[in-house]
């Protein structure tokens, strides 16, 4: 298994084969992560550090869980309690945790570059757990994995991501996977909620849900991010919901197989339609959270196998 990096900051840095051998890893801990009777031992001796500068409850608990059910030491830190309240930079932070020797250390910061930043001041693997508007990866990763265990393949489909691109660091990492994995991807947005250059991303780009989902293999819908937004971005909630907001009438636009993703939370009644969002038949979204888990166990997995290597064969 060939997964060459040090720490896991971004999609970009990813070639196919090592996106290929992290899912291949995630799959086999789906089953493990199901079973009760015990749990891995791939972390034990190992401490992992998760820094959460911002809220968050999935992905939070996702790496806690990760963690723990690879036997890892876990430690989480409400930074927005910390010393950086009192005027600790980032890189005093960095210096502070890296003299306690963490192996795994998983950051979710609101500024982007801040895992980046990170990564260049400390010894150990770090994981970027959501960077401002820059990047999610793990969440990328989850995603691709459920759109392949439901449609059996990673290749040549159609995804139309829908919502808020302007502000969404999801969005940015899932155009980068699946441009790589060679999937057809369209973004459906009011012009509002785009963001400048986006014809460098080298996507389609539709205004009008019709459009946009015409005969869509997967249909990822995006939350409204509002805690980054500093100006009237859409006339109302309603309004919104009338042109963008997934609802049956729409997705029938969509191939009749199509599935219906979110990274959550879930505005409903704003980005998507309540009884759509719990249509087991159609909506994935339950089974992204569980995939969640096992992409982070396989993440941290393959950055362990890696920190025990030799130095000379990590790039970074």
């Amino acid at each position: 298994m060939r997964f060459d990096h040090r720490h896991l900051l971004g999609i970009a840095a990813l070639r196919p084969d090592e996106i290929v051998t992290l899912l291949d890893l995630a799959d086999r801990y789906v089953s493990q992560s199901r079973d009760t009777r015990g749990h891995a031992q791939t972390l034990s001796g190992l401490t992992q550090i998760n820094m959460f500068f911002e809220n968050s409850t999935r992905t939070q608990a996702s790496f806690e869980l990760a963690g723990k059910r690879m036997g890892a030491d876990v430690m989480s830190m409400a930074m927005q309690a910390s010393s950086i309240k009192k005027g600790e930079t980032l890189i005093d932070t960095a210096l502070t945790l890296n003299a306690m020797h963490p192996d795994l250390l998983v950051v979710r910061h609101p500024h982007s570059g801040a895992a980046d930043l990170l990564a260049q001041k400390v010894n150990c693997a770090v994981i970027n757990a959501g960077d401002g508007r820059h990047e999610h990866p793990t969440q990328a990763l989850l995603d691709a994995l459920t759109i392949r265990r439901r449609k059996g393949r990673l290749h040549r489909l159609t995804v139309a991501i829908c919502g808020d691109i302007a502000h969404s660091r999801v969005a940015r990492s899932n155009i980068l996977l699946l441009h790589k994995m060679e999937n057809r991807v369209r973004l459906v947005a009011p012009p509002t909620l785009l963001p400048s250059g986006i014809e460098d991303f080298g996507v389609e780009v539709c205004h009008d849900m019709t459009e946009g989902l015409k005969d869509a293999d997967v249909v990822m819908m995006l939350r409204l991010q509002r805690e980054r937004m500093d100006g009237g971005f859409i006339p109302s909630e309603r309004e919104y919901y009338h042109r963008y907001g997934l609802d049956a009438e729409k997705l029938a636009h969509a191939k009749d197989d199509a599935i219906v993703m979110h990274p959550g939370p879930m505005n409903r009644g704003v980005e998507i339609d309540g009884t759509l969002a719990d249509d087991i038949n159609r909506s994935v979204i339950q089974e992204q959270v569980e995939m969640g888990v096992a992409v982070r166990m396989a993440a941290m997995d393959l950055l362990a196998r890696n920190l025990r290597a030799r130095p000379s064969e990590i790039m970074a």
